[in-house]
């Protein structure tokens, strides 16, 4: 059995062995160089971008309104009495052409108004005759008596004689009445057109001034388009916009009876004055025979109008996406870094932006959105297509 001395040696051994393993690990872990810290730099964004392509740009004015039709009355008699008869167009929605009887009125009171006026006209027109012959025969009395003298008025009858033709006129002028009213029994249509409202039929007692119907015209219709003070720069406005030519052709499109129609209009006018509270011009576009074609073009369709503009030359169309603020877009130069650059657009559409300033062909402009941005930023671009799809 070894002795207690033996094992106090192997002890110190074993204790000079291990702090000898721990000084040198030390001193090998300070020997090593430190290790050099790595911070990743941060991915460049993907950006999507157009190519800018300059073309001759036609300029397109749009906007919306509502169907008005260009003519519009009241069907109102002017004599009294019970309806007789009434067309087959007048109904809501009857079309009818210019010179159509619409209604009648029970014409045999004013035959009969028309035919005592005649009795009368043919009475007062003897009474005429009458004096003047007597009016003759007594101014041949008086000169036989005195040939040199003229005869007195009273002598010639000259009162009763304008009193007989006083007369004469008047019921001349009553039978024109009578015959007046007797053509007013027959209400026609003034113009081509359609049936809006009817409030009358057969059998029913009208008066003077009552409303029976309410007819609107065919041969045009208006659509009145609020459009802001700068879009009228591209569009002729006849009595408005500068140049004495026509206005400026426009296409009427809306979706009617499953489908999308469209009718070819034109401007017209504008009506004159801004409209204070949304500081808008009202412009009035027509369309000729809206009624022409099947669907027609209907009083009270809310309709989208494209105005044909001028033309502006080596411009861009890009999407509206591009704008940054209202004359700034980014631009990702050839080294791949995106830069803010000052352009000027000189229209908006539904279809994008068209500008005309700024960019050259072959720029690469962003469309994305990006959080955070800087000058000189590295991004990845990638190419958008028509698809939506990079």
């Amino acid at each position: 059995m070894p002795s207690l001395k033996t094992r106090l040696m192997q002890l110190s051994v074993a204790v000079v062995f291990l702090l000898g393993g721990a000084w040198g690990l030390m001193a090998l872990k300070a020997s090593k160089p430190p290790r050099a810290t790595r911070v990743p730099e941060p991915a460049a964004p993907v950006v999507q971008t157009v190519r800018v392509a300059p073309a001759h740009q036609p300029i397109v004015v749009q906007g919306q309104g509502t169907v008005r039709p260009l003519q519009e009355t009241q069907l109102v008699p002017q004599v009294s009495g019970k309806v007789v008869f009434t067309s087959d167009a007048l109904l809501a929605g009857g079309l009818f052409h210019a010179g159509d009887e619409l209604l009648r009125i029970d014409p045999v009171d004013y035959e009969l108004a028309v035919t005592l006026a005649l009795a009368r006209v043919e009475d007062a027109g003897a009474e005429y005759v009458l004096a003047l012959q007597e009016s003759e025969a007594a101014v041949q009395e008086w000169r036989d008596l005195n040939p040199d003298q003229p005869p007195p008025d009273l002598v010639a009858r000259k009162p009763q004689l304008s009193a007989a033709k006083a007369k004469r006129d008047a019921e001349a002028a009553d039978l024109k009445k009578a015959r007046l009213q007797l053509a007013r029994t027959r209400l026609k249509a003034p113009f081509d057109g359609v049936v809006s409202e009817k409030h009358v039929d057969i059998g029913q007692y009208v008066t003077p001034g009552q409303v029976l119907a309410t007819l609107y015209g065919t041969r045009a219709a208006e659509i009145v388009v609020p459009l802001a003070s700068r879009s009228l720069r591209w569009i002729d406005v006849p009595g408005f916009t500068d140049g004495d030519g026509p206005g400026s052709p426009a296409t009427v499109r809306a979706f009617l009876a499953g489908a999308l129609r469209t009718w070819q209009a034109h401007v017209v006018r504008a009506e004159g004055r801004i409209d204070e509270k949304t500081r808008m011009i009202n412009v009035v576009i027509r369309v000729e025979q809206p009624y022409a074609k099947r669907p027609p073009l209907a009083t009270g369709l809310f309709v989208d109008v494209e105005i044909q503009g001028r033309t502006l030359e080596n411009a861009a169309l890009l999407p509206r996406a591009v704008l940054r603020s209202d004359q700034a877009v980014w631009i990702v130069d050839p080294e791949d870094r995106l830069f803010t650059r000052s352009v000027r657009v000189a229209h908006q559409t539904t279809q994008g932006v068209v500008i005309d300033d700024g960019l050259e062909a072959g720029d690469r402009v962003v469309i994305s959105q990006l959080k955070a941005v800087t000058d000189g930023m590295k991004v990845r671009p990638v190419p958008h297509s028509t698809d939506g799809r990079p």
